[in-house]
């Protein structure tokens, strides 16, 4: 479905951020394709929408992570130009894994250790900059256009991560997240915690494996195969029984012994390019990761099953 339409602004944001194209929209706004005339770049520009001041701070909290890692997406910049606030990011052209899912099902083990390889790779690297995402789900892992090759995906949208040393932007016991990838205790309202986000993967890779999305109030179905040890691990209600670490959960998945199956999905180019307001097509995007390092990274990957 394509997303809803909100009207361009004629001006660039702050003089800077010349909006071309909505590609989609979120829970604080709109997400659009945008020239960054400071870099002379083409970036994703999250356009904060109508907002209170929780909306706001969260907003400026998310735009103040600087996580670089090939598979974390945060954001590269921002501005405000009176009413309107907006952070930049990179621009990923291959959907998210919630399209993978819809379109093609379950997809095959082979593939699922490679996503969620990426995904826990990921997450090392936000915990260990004190952060916890706390919406780990399919919508939210976007993949760079790899056609029939090994995937590359960027965990994105921190909108509600949160620095674990912070003051909780909540009070009481409301739970923030989204249901079904919650676990337990954090849908109890406990107070952040990285394995909560272990538990979010381990939800994730039982949806990849068969297709279904998580019941709320439900402990996931974790299917048979030699993903089932680790992935129960991950979804164990009690967080002490929770793999201690992203690091340590991906130490036990790439000791796993599973065979490159098939076929894969394709994951496409589902942007294309925007058009001027001259009516002309604008030269090329430049892609978020460079094709060297993906082309690397997946063939790092493949050898890993192989």
């Amino acid at each position: 479905m394509p997303p809803a339409t909100n009207p361009r602004p004629t001006a660039p944001i702050a003089g800077r951020f010349e909006l071309l194209d909505q590609v989609g929209t979120g829970g604080m706004g709109s997400v659009w394709r945008a020239h960054d005339r400071s870099r002379d770049e083409v970036v994703a520009a999250k356009v904060l929408g109508a907002h209170d001041s929780a909306m706001l701070l969260r907003f400026v909290r998310e735009q103040s992570l600087r996580i670089r890692h090939p598979h974390v997406l945060t954001p590269t910049g921002w501005a405000a130009d009176d009413h309107r606030v907006v952070i930049a990011m990179d621009l990923v052209r291959g959907g998210s894994v919630d399209e993978l899912l819809t379109e093609h099902g379950p997809l095959p083990p082979s593939y699922v250790v490679l996503l969620l390889d990426q995904l826990l790779q990921a997450l090392a690297a936000v915990h260990a900059a004190g952060v916890v995402h706390r919406d780990v789900k399919p919508a939210n892992l976007l993949l760079e256009p790899t056609g029939d090759g090994p995937p590359f995906l960027r965990l994105g949208d921190f909108g509600v991560a949160v620095p674990v040393a912070d003051v909780r932007l909540t009070r009481g016991p409301a739970a923030v997240g989204t249901d079904g990838y919650m676990a337990p205790e954090q849908a109890a309202g406990a107070a952040p915690e990285p394995r909560q986000d272990l538990y979010a993967a381990g939800v994730v890779a039982t949806q990849l494996l068969t297709g279904r999305p998580p019941r709320p109030g439900r402990a996931p179905m974790v299917p048979e195969g030699p993903l089932r040890p680790l992935v129960e691990a991950l979804v164990d209600p009690d967080p002490q029984l929770r793999p201690p670490t992203a690091g340590a959960a991906l130490e036990r998945l790439r000791r796993l012994d599973v065979p490159v199956d098939g076929p894969w999905p394709a994951v496409p180019d589902r942007l294309g390019e925007p058009m001027s307001e001259d009516g002309q097509r604008w030269p090329s995007v430049v892609i978020a990761v460079s094709v060297a390092v993906i082309a690397a990274c997946a063939a790092a990957c493949v050898l890993m099953l192989t």
